[in-house]
């Protein structure tokens, strides 16, 4: 699939797939959300806000009110894909959260999902 393609991606149909993931692992949608917070800035009203609104991916992330200066301190593969080495920056914020949601649902704690 093309860059462009992701990036236009709705966020509000991904969504519940990351709570989906969650939730089958045993984990909460507030979790889901704590993870999205902490890595965009965003907060119960303005990503319901987002998701109302259909933004696509570029979108949703172009206009996160302040994206977490620790996000560099994820780590990992995800769909094959270290998340450190993606060159694209917009990917790679999506890819950060796609790492988050992974690790809520492999059951790790917050406090180290959040980098604390």
């Amino acid at each position: 699939m093309s860059l462009d393609r992701v990036f236009a991606m709705i966020f509000a149909k991904i969504y519940p797939m990351y709570v989906q993931k969650a939730e089958k692992k045993g984990r909460t949608k507030d979790e889901v959300d704590q993870c999205i917070f902490w890595l965009t800035g965003y907060n119960q009203e303005s990503l319901k806000d987002q998701i109302e609104q259909e933004s696509d991916l570029k979108t949703f992330f172009a206009q996160a009110p302040d994206f977490n200066p620790n996000a560099n301190l994820i780590k990992g593969v995800v769909c094959g894909v270290r998340v450190e080495d993606v060159e694209d920056p917009l990917m790679q914020k999506i890819r950060y959260l796609d790492k988050l949601i992974d690790e809520l649902a492999k059951g790790k704690a917050m406090e180290k999902i959040l980098r604390s």
